[in-house]
């Protein structure tokens, strides 16, 4: 699932982030109310995983106004309070579930598999170019019908490029994206996997789905490189 986190305890976050990635999730992170609005309104994610108390506007506005907006991606909230009172307001505020601190990271992990099951088929949809499919969900690769075995970092970065389709993504934006630790990573290493990828879903194809954009990065070919 691709997750938004919005989290003012940066340890809490960057835990969380790395418990997540671990299990094979992709993970957005923000620390404050108004970054937390602008990206779930602007990004495409599975669940959201929202703070209460946050700097800028609370959990409970920011979900608020998403409903308002006509925006259900599934929200599970997080927050330091306990009580009856706290978890209705929250899920009159339009959260679809709440868990107070401290928490089990494999209880938060059984939420979070359950509130993407909820969002239904269309919540991962495969991801298209050509007769090239990547099935986010079930984690699979098909060119032509035929299935193509990837490792998960490869899936990542292709599920990265894929939702970019059309669009120069840039070797840094792909790191952040895709690894744990992008910034003590080199930004070369993106070239190890596209290179592994291009091997893979390309050349037993004849096909050139993955476009190199000099100075900037990599982008794909809406139409699969068809021939």
């Amino acid at each position: 699932m691709r997750i938004l986190i919005v989290e003012d305890e940066a340890g809490l976050a960057d835990s969380l982030r790395h418990g997540l990635a671990a299990e094979g999730h992709l993970v957005d992170v923000v620390h404050n109310g108004h970054q937390g609005l602008t990206a779930a309104l602007t990004g495409v994610y599975d669940v959201i995983v929202l703070d209460v108390m946050l700097p800028g506007l609370s959990g409970y506005e920011i979900c608020r106004r998403l409903r308002g907006l006509g925006q259900w991606t599934p929200v599970l909230m997080l927050t330091a309070k306990d009580g009856e009172y706290d978890e209705a307001e929250g899920l009159d505020a339009g959260a679809d579930d709440y868990l107070s601190k401290p928490f089990s990271f494999v209880v938060l992990l059984a939420r979070l598999r359950a509130l993407g099951r909820r969002r239904g088929p269309g919540a991962a949809a495969p991801l298209r170019a050509g007769d090239l499919v990547l099935d986010p969900a079930a984690r699979r690769c098909l060119r032509g019908g035929q299935e193509i075995e990837l490792t998960a970092r490869e899936l990542s970065v292709l599920r990265c490029l894929l939702e970019n389709a059309g669009r120069a993504v840039a070797k840094r934006e792909i790191l952040d994206e895709v690894w744990d630790f992008p910034g003590g990573t080199d930004p070369n290493i993106v070239e190890v996997y596209v290179s592994s990828l291009r091997k893979k879903i390309d050349a037993p194809f004849g096909r050139r789905t993955i476009v190199t954009v000099h100075g900037t990065g990599y982008r794909i070919d809406p139409a699969g490189g068809a021939a």
